[in-house]
């Protein structure tokens, strides 16, 4: 697979590119440069975007309980926000005008990877207000929020954790991160992390899909989809989602380019991925359960059977490794110890349809009238509907495309998995996280539908280079005439940019909205305990309703529980 700055994706056949894959980059827009080297500054670029809005909302001074400060927060935010996007839209089409575009692609390049830093910036500086004036993390020390700290705890004191089947990465991250920074205070750790793990978010799921696609692509069709589901009480878990899919992705189309390969970069790069997916493994284990059948089918479909089937076998091999030295121990945990562990606890989405999967309630949906709403067709409304009907056009438009493919297979795979565990569910009267499969099928539509327009957008593209291509056969005098044809290129890549700003934007803010304080039954209450924990000194949090706290906070959250 080669990755374009011209903003589209080809994936490569096994006998290499063919012609028609890429117009070719005029020679004033030609910048040779290690792609290494600006993959790591567009790493750069994404992470000091992610910081800049937590920092400035360090700056703030409101009272995170009150409404009217909290929409004046997300106001200042959204302001700054749009005003730090603009400039780097800016700076791309001044690219456009200046030397001829010579440096435009490159301005492209770094203007995406800092909106996606940005927008998780927005969510993660939502956090930083919704915790002002306390040093607890959300929840403080109540539930999942305190069995971390607990655990976390434990493991940096060379103790076992509560559970050997929790994922070990996250408490031995926040057990040292509290030893380090915090002088072994994990509570107070895990707030930054919490902060710190939303402003990740952004930059991490955009380097992930500059695997498979350009940074604009990467941008649209990568990150987007991925903030329905950006979360800052445990931003672990999401983040292993959103990063495991393009992961797999990539991962199934070397395996298809494997039996043409070089035996050192085929070994290297199965070791690379194996490494990788032990690290997501470690961090939440959860997805590869709910992806595994439909990566099977994608990695046998488009295993090199005919091409190299000993060097495809050998990529696999080399993945296995690196996978079996990162996470090999945990694993033999999970297939052990895991099938004796049982979920008894019945949520609320448990009480839904279980082919419902458009939005999850979590255990605190707050006042929930009928539920899911009717929809409009059948009772389904259009979003489910647009998400089939996006899985159809994808497969009909890309069904080559090991991309494609793929996260078909893991939305079916999920939605099979999701099925025969609520099937179960009255006989053995567990729930086993089956509807934690939301994430995994909502996230994996939206793709699909953002695959729609990737797959219809490279074909204008192509129509586009053809006819450039027959206007230059006709000569100069014929060219192309004015209005006929597509818009150019750097037109849509700022129109693009635009977009995704002002929608990156309104998404970050009403994420961030998802956890200002409150004491509604919804995770709203989350950061509000944390302002009603007496701190370790003695003293109430700053803005302590009635400046008054206790040991272990408000616990009226225990009456929303369902």
């Amino acid at each position: 697979m080669t990755v374009s700055t011209e903003g589209s994706v080809t994936v490569l056949p096994p006998n290499g590119p063919a012609a028609s894959d890429h117009p070719p980059i005029p020679a004033a827009r030609r910048v040779p440069r290690s792609r290494g080297a600006l993959l790591l500054f567009e790493a750069v670029v994404a992470f000091a975007a992610a910081l800049v809005l937590p920092l400035l909302a360090r700056g703030f001074d409101f009272n995170p309980l009150n409404r009217i400060a909290q929409v004046s927060g997300l106001a200042a935010l959204q302001l700054r926000f749009v005003l730090l996007g603009l400039l780097c839209v800016a700076a791309v089409a001044l690219a456009m005008r200046l030397r001829a575009g010579r440096h435009f692609d490159l301005t492209a390049r770094f203007a995406a990877a800092a909106i996606a830093g940005l927008a998780s910036g927005f969510v993660a500086a939502g956090a930083v207000l919704a915790l002002h004036g306390t040093p607890w993390p959300m929840f403080g020390l109540n539930g999942d929020s305190g069995r971390i700290v607990e655990w976390a705890h434990a493991v940096a004191n060379g103790r076992p954790s509560g559970s050997p089947v929790y994922p070990p990465a996250p408490l031995h991250t926040l057990g040292y991160y509290a030893e380090w920074f915090r002088g072994g205070n994990t509570a107070y750790a895990f707030k930054d992390l919490q902060i710190l793990g939303a402003a990740a978010f952004g930059p991490l799921v955009y380097l992930a899909w500059r695997l498979l696609l350009s940074p604009v692509r990467a941008l649209a069709f990568g990150v987007a989809p991925a903030f329905a589901l950006i979360d800052t009480y445990k931003p672990y878990s999401q983040t292993v989602l959103v990063l495991l899919v393009p992961v797999l992705v990539a991962l199934v189309v070397s395996l298809r380019r494997s039996g043409t390969d070089g035996w050192r970069p085929l070994l290297l790069k199965g070791a690379g991925f194996g490494v990788l997916l032990g690290v997501l493994f470690l961090t939440y284990s959860g997805w590869f359960l709910w992806s595994a059948a439909g990566v099977l089918f994608a990695a046998l479909l488009y295993f090199p059977w005919r091409t190299g089937r000993l060097k495809g076998a050998a990529f696999l091999g080399a993945s296995l490794a690196g996978f079996l030295v990162v996470a090999g121990r945990y694993l033999v945990v999970m297939l052990t110890e895991g099938q004796t562990t049982k979920d008894y606890n019945f949520r609320f989405d448990n009480f839904t349809d279980p082919a419902y999967y458009l939005m999850w309630r979590t255990d605190m949906p707050g006042k929930v009238g009928e539920w899911p709403l009717p929809g409009e067709y059948g009772g389904v409304g259009l979003f489910a509907l647009l998400t089939f009907v996006c899985l159809g056009a994808a497969i009909w438009l890309g069904i080559r495309r090991p991309m494609v493919v793929t996260i078909a297979a893991m939305f079916i795979s999920a939605w099979v998995m999701r099925m025969f565990i609520a099937s179960n569910m009255y006989e053995t009267q567990t729930v086993q996280l089956y509807t934690r499969t939301n994430n995994q099928l909502l996230y994996c539509g939206l793709l699909l539908c953002a695959l729609v327009a990737h797959l219809v957008s490279q074909r204008m593209a192509a129509r586009r280079t053809a006819e450039e291509a027959a206007g230059a056969a006709a000569g100069p005098a014929v060219g192309r005439p004015e209005g006929s044809g597509l818009p150019a290129r750097e037109g849509a890549v700022i129109g693009t940019l635009c977009a995704l700003l002002l929608l990156l934007g309104t998404v970050s803010s009403s994420m961030a909205d998802r956890y200002m304080p409150a004491q509604d039954g919804t995770y709203r209450i989350l950061p509000y305990v944390s302002h009603t924990i007496t701190e370790q000194d003695g003293s109430c949090p700053r803005f302590a309703p009635g400046g008054t706290c206790s040991k272990d906070g408000d616990q009226s959250w225990l009456d929303y529980i369902r």
